[in-house]
């Protein structure tokens, strides 16, 4: 069996990612790639807890700006990622993973409220744990949600799955001459305002020492490429 290089990370997975081709919604055969790379992490023995987005339902500053409240439409971006966070569970069950899903604003219904010391003990049963509704404040981005569980859990590194393989000086889309980076510090990445994650999340990650990498979805593999140390995308590091 391989040797992970990582024993505790948390996985930052965006809305728009799960809805693969369609842009909206889910698709379920990009879903079931990723539990299934979710999956091989854990029969490493890899504690894996994952943050999903919302964007596939819901935006709050984008669709929201102008009509709704500043507020509510952030709270209605949290529901949004609860829906996602409960069809990935479904999807990680049907790959035989035990999960949980937790939630920063309480529908106990659905899912447990966010417990630190219970989210970690279901880590340590070798649970996967969803984290929904972001921090469960407004004006807060999911992002940043997944650095602050990643700190709280004591995460050795954030895995920032994203649409674009690595850090990149420009837009790749835009300028073909874009230089894409293997390792970056975030104080680079504040000073050049590259858009890696929000500046409150790159801040709150570098306050607390946790390393970020990020990398590609397209191919979900790349997950267990990450978890193993193998050389995928950009590192954003001290």
């Amino acid at each position: 069996m391989d040797t992970p290089k990582y024993q505790r990370v948390l996985l930052k997975i965006s809305g728009e990612a799960l809805a693969g081709e369609k842009k909206f919604g889910l698709d379920f055969q990009v879903m079931a790639r990723v539990a299934q790379a979710i999956r091989k992490c854990v029969d490493m023995g890899v504690q894996v807890g994952v943050v999903i987005g919302g964007g596939n339902f819901w935006r709050g500053v984008k669709n929201g700006e102008g009509y709704i409240e500043r507020t509510r439409a952030d709270q209605m971006g949290m529901l949004a990622t609860t829906m996602n966070c409960m069809a990935m569970a479904d999807v990680l069950e049907h790959q035989g993973v035990d999960v949980r899903v937790q939630t920063a604003l309480e529908i106990r219904a659905v899912a447990e409220p966010y417990i630190r010391a219970r989210a970690i003990r279901h880590l340590d049963k070798g649970r996967v744990v969803i984290f929904g509704c972001g921090t469960g404040n407004p004006f807060f981005s999911t992002d940043t949600a997944a650095v602050l569980r990643a700190a709280e859990i004591g995460a050795e590194v954030i895995l920032l799955a994203k649409n674009i393989d690595g850090v990149y000086d420009s837009d790749p889309a835009k300028n073909a001459d874009a230089r894409k980076f293997d390792v970056i510090s975030y104080d680079d990445v504040l000073a050049r305002h590259l858009a890696v994650m929000d500046s409150t999340a790159t801040s709150l990650s570098m306050d607390n020492h946790i390393p970020v990498l990020v990398f590609a979805l397209k191919d979900p593999e790349n997950i267990v490429r990450a978890v193993k140390g193998e050389k995928i995308g950009t590192i954003v590091r001290e």
